[in-house]
């Protein structure tokens, strides 16, 4: 029986030659690989700087200190995410909340995030930082978030993890035209991958720089930042408290290989979504909406169940798949219903439109390898599950 997964790498010769070169080099980390992903992903998206560090949670963390998140600040993101971008929040000692989805988009509701607003500006509880998440590949209505955070006084961190490649009305997702920073991931079911990895966006210099020496244990070599003096060409100091987050060469060189084809990815996601839309159109499901004001990455495809007509479970429909070795899987469970931030107070209840999705989404098999001989299958063992 065939093994379709939900979501894998594309590997190609060229890749795996970048990547043998890199290891006969004199450099595997710190070396010029890095500069250049940095360079090539900056100026894919349109912004003015990248840092390359080891993950996307690692990004987001550094994101929230660079913005002097701490004790006493608050971070607001949405529960339909990875527990990844309220994490960050935590790491830094901050509380954290959120805020309810788009019943249509599945991201963070700006209607609902108004009214959140609205409320904790009335109770002095506003946020430091937000954090929206372009899931599945679609960009929020980062527009009118930018307007709230001028209105409000918070920072936005675009979660997009999930869109490398996407488009929001006239930019690239990246740009950070709405945002102080835009984060990305390259793990191996992303877009594009290095293993494991992320990157940081930014188009303020200040904040740049502070994001370097958080990526290395807080250590400069400025010599308008040290104190005392210099004691020769090899000095550094430690000005504050950083991390050893720094990607390496060999991961920088496969993510310089990949994008060469990124663009490819996303096409080829966006013409599989597309038979996925023809195909499933009359099956019980609601299928994925996108806004007209968006280019979709396409990282994944999530159907929801319409369980009020279906006779089986979620539960059911999601093992069927499996044992047929369709390899589907569910994004997200909703972090506020994860017990350890049940312990800080959420409650099941708290944010309707993200448990009512949870509770029929399914991810369906969506990468730039999947042929469409296995989509078929995939298809036609959905509809033989849910008719």
């Amino acid at each position: 029986m065939k093994t379709i997964p939900y979501g894998r790498q594309d590997i190609s010769e060229e890749d795996v030659l970048a990547v043998q070169e890199v290891l006969s080099s004199d450099w595997l980390t710190q070396g010029p690989a890095i500069e250049q992903f940095e360079k090539i992903v900056a100026d894919y998206c349109g912004a003015k700087y990248a840092l390359a560090v080891t993950s996307a949670t690692a990004a987001l963390h550094i994101g929230c200190l660079a913005l002097d998140l701490g004790f006493s600040d608050v971070l607001w993101t949405t529960p339909n995410t990875f527990v990844a971008s309220a994490n960050c929040g935590r790491y830094c000692g901050a509380n954290v909340d959120f805020v309810d989805i788009d019943p249509l988009t599945y991201n963070m509701s700006v209607t609902a995030l108004e009214e959140k607003l609205e409320f904790a500006k009335r109770n002095g509880e506003l946020p430091k930082v937000l954090v929206p998440v372009h899931f599945g590949g679609q960009s929020c209505e980062m527009e009118r978030i930018a307007e709230l955070s001028k209105i409000y006084g918070f920072k936005i961190i675009e979660d997009a993890s999930h869109a490398l490649g996407g488009s929001y009305k006239a930019t690239k997702v990246g740009s950070c035209e709405y945002s102080e920073m835009t984060v990305f991931s390259f793990h191996p079911v992303k877009i594009i991958t290095t293993g494991e990895g992320g990157m940081i966006l930014t188009n303020q210099r200040e904040l740049y720089e502070r994001l370097v020496r958080l990526r290395s244990h807080g250590i400069t070599r400025d010599y308008d930042l040290v104190q005392g003096n210099s004691d020769g060409s090899w000095h550094y100091q430690q000005i504050e408290l950083g991390y050893n987050y720094r990607m390496t060469d060999i991961q920088a060189t496969l993510g310089v290989s990949q994008m060469v084809r990124l663009n490819k990815f996303v096409e080829r996601r966006n013409k599989l979504a597309e038979r996925y839309d023809k195909a499933l159109k009359d099956l019980p499901l609601f299928l994925p909406w996108l806004s007209p004001n968006v280019y979709s990455a396409y990282h994944l495809y999530v159907i929801q169940l319409k369980l009020d007509v279906l006779v089986k479970s979620r539960k059911a429909v999601f093992d069927e798949l499996r044992s047929a070795g369709i390899n589907v899987n569910v994004h997200y469970i909703p972090v506020h219903t994860q017990p350890y931030y049940q312990k800080l107070g959420f409650n099941e209840g708290d944010f309707p439109q993200a448990e009512k999705y949870y509770a029929g989404a399914i991810t369906l098999p969506l990468y730039y390898g999947l042929t469409e001989d296995d989509q078929d299958y995939a298809i036609n063992k959905l509809k033989e599950v849910v008719s």
